[in-house]
């Protein structure tokens, strides 16, 4: 599992990237909060989907089934799915199981169905706008636990995955203990920063003390 302190938001985890070199991990802005105020911080479980269209297909579900079951407690669900809007592969009773088993949240490039039932039993998600199809017919899940792109951004299942307001940050796992304490640390100074520039003091001095803007 992947810890990071309450106050780390995800534009101090890509500061933290920034500072290591590693640029350009934000999600596409499309991926976005289905509401406001929600936060993921887990580990990636990542799944790819593609567009096909054999409606009588014997087992449509089997693939995704059979992923949702290996979900574990701190994952994040990661479907990639090329940005597509066919279908929704991700709706109220995916999110059932999948908080069920300890999972943190979804994130997908594609769209999402049954939001406001999401938003009722309180799984974090994010997506890309909502639509009601089912992806029977429509999608198929070709692999899980493998390198995918969502987002525009390379995911590794393992990978450190923060998603809030701002958007959808990913961690390649090699860094993940870097980036938690670097993320960590500049969320306890820039406490002091808010409180020093609140009481007036020039930003210059504010910068020169800590570096931190």
């Amino acid at each position: 599992m992947w810890e990071l302190d309450n106050r780390v938001r995800s534009a101090m985890v890509s500061d933290s990237l920034d500072t290591l070199g590693v640029r350009n991990q934000a999600m596409d802005i499309s991926v976005r909060p289905l509401q406001p105020g929600i936060r993921i911080v887990g580990i990636a479980a990542t799944s790819q989907f593609v567009a096909q269209s054999d409606y009588d297909q014997k087992d449509p579900y089997g693939a995704a089934i059979d992923y949702l079951d290996t979900l574990a407690q701190g994952e994040v669900a990661v479907i990639a799915t090329g940005g597509q809007a066919l279908s929704a592969f991700w709706g109220e009773l995916f999110s059932a199981a999948a908080k069920g088993r300890g999972a943190h949240g979804v994130v997908t490039d594609g769209p999402l169905r049954d939001t406001e039932q999401i938003i009722s039993i309180g799984f974090p998600a994010f997506g890309k706008a909502s639509r009601p199809y089912d992806y029977k017919g429509r999608m198929a899940l070709t692999s899980s636990r493998q390198e995918v792109v969502c987002g525009g951004v390379t995911v590794s299942n393992g990978d450190g995955i923060i998603a809030d307001s701002d958007g959808v940050v990913v961690v390649p796992k090699a860094l993940l203990n870097e980036v938690s304490e670097l993320a960590n640390a500049r969320a306890i100074a820039e406490k002091t920063v808010l409180k020093d520039l609140l009481a007036g003091k020039s930003v210059r001095e504010v910068w020169n003390s800590y570096g931190i803007l």
